[in-house]
């Protein structure tokens, strides 16, 4: 969750699109190890192109957005990943189904066996995902292609209703065991409530909670920063592992993010069967990329989801935002290859540690949209010409002062 607001309730629709292209090869960062952090060095673009369009209903008769970056992984160091922005769904802070209002998705995930969606709400006050359909059959998105068709009230380890803020549901994931669902919840550090990933029911009832190191359950100079916690969930390739993060610095691990510097986040890999650590590594998030206006205003940058591409590999959703200028995603693909496993650290501040590689794949300004506090990413069905499709969402809030959920969708292709 993000206590944020964009700048406008207008949608702004594309007008200015420039696209990146990045050199292929990988090249690892270069860190200076120390309490102060140095962010990762970026490959120098090739070439720059601009695309102009005044109104969405033009896209269908338009060529779609190709937003080109490398694939910086070795396995598949010549080839590109390409990006094709294929449009955006809006709906309005207040929008209802059923008794519930729609809005604080955190978190999606695609369901092959049904062709539909799922989306965590975190409404801490009652705690629900939403089950949807979004329409893509023309190689298109908008607002009329996504439909809500139920919703599911989540209850507690106990199979109880939830006491009202004692839970904050950010990410959600489908088990490829019929029927279970995993979920995150980033607990909440000043009432010194410990953040957990659950498994339950596809009707909201619990089936397990994890057991997670002691490192991350918060106290008053360690552990979980207030609303900084484990926004992300993703399974490795197979599933044997289940992968989550927390959006900022432990405590005892490192400052949060700042103008000047980004933060160390810890990623823990779990085995997705009995909930066992893993593994651990940190990421570095960037530093917030805009002064807030008026200055000392808040602003914060973090690690707000992760999606698993293939073995050891990541798309990374860093959000930031700061008060009076708006929101800034970007995707990273990052790697937990040679990243050093710090599983053994209490603390990692001040020491020499290797974080994991990490090359900017799409910044979403260059789409020259409003964007919405976007917090979730999946996968969703194979376009008709082969290609991936991805799907985008945000987290609104609950704020009817300019912010709105939105749904963006891209085709993710490989250029042989």
């Amino acid at each position: 969750m993000c206590h944020c607001s964009t700048l406008s309730s207008t949608v702004y629709r594309p007008h200015r699109l420039r696209v990146n292209r990045f050199y292929a090869p990988w090249q690892s960062p270069s860190y200076s190890i120390s309490k102060s952090y140095t962010q990762v060095s970026r490959a120098p673009p090739i070439f720059t192109h601009f695309f102009n369009q005044t109104r969405q209903e033009e896209m269908k008769t338009l060529a779609p957005f190709v937003l080109a970056a490398a694939l910086p992984f070795s396995a598949v160091a010549d080839d590109d990943m390409y990006l094709e922005f294929i449009g955006e769904a809006i709906f309005p802070t207040g929008h209802m189904y059923g008794d519930t209002e729609v809005g604080g998705l955190s978190g999606i995930d695609y369901d092959s066996e049904s062709n539909s969606y799922i989306a965590i709400s975190d409404d801490r006050a009652e705690p629900r995902f939403y089950e949807l359909t979004i329409d893509l059959a023309d190689g298109y998105l908008d607002y009329s292609d996504v439909t809500f068709t139920g919703v599911t009230t989540i209850f507690d380890i106990n199979g109880d209703l939830f006491e009202p803020y004692t839970v904050d549901p950010e990410s959600i994931r489908l088990s490829s065991f019929p029927g279970l669902l995993y979920w995150t919840s980033e607990g909440d550090a000043n009432a010194g409530i410990s953040p957990f990933v659950r498994i339950m029911t596809r009707m909201g009832q619990p089936v397990n909670e994890f057991e997670l190191p002691e490192k991350f359950v918060p106290t008053a100079d360690s552990g979980i920063r207030q609303n900084l916690a484990f926004e992300s969930l993703t399974f490795t390739r197979g599933g044997k592992r289940l992968v989550t993060a927390t959006e900022n610095a432990l405590k005892q691990d490192g400052p949060a993010a700042s103008l000047d510097a980004g933060s160390p986040v810890r990623v823990l890999t779990m085995k997705t069967g009995t909930g066992e650590a893993s593994k651990e590594y940190i990421y570095m998030t960037d530093a917030i990329p805009q002064e807030p206006i008026p200055a000392g205003s808040f602003a914060t940058n973090g690690l707000v989801e992760l999606l698993s591409i293939g073995k050891n590999k990541y798309i990374a959703v860093e959000r930031a935002f700061s008060v009076g200028v708006g929101n800034d995603i970007k995707l990273y693909l990052t790697s937990t290859h040679d990243a050093s496993n710090v599983k053994t650290r209490d603390s990692i501040d001040g020491k020499k540690f290797k974080p994991m590689k990490k090359r900017l794949l799409f910044d979403l300004a260059e789409l020259g949209i409003t964007l919405d506090n976007i917090e979730g990413i999946t996968f969703g069905p194979d376009a008709a010409d082969g290609s991936k499709t991805l799907i985008l969402v945000s987290d609104n809030n609950f704020n009817p002062n300019g912010q709105f959920t939105q749904f963006l969708a891209f085709k993710l292709n490989m250029d042989d």
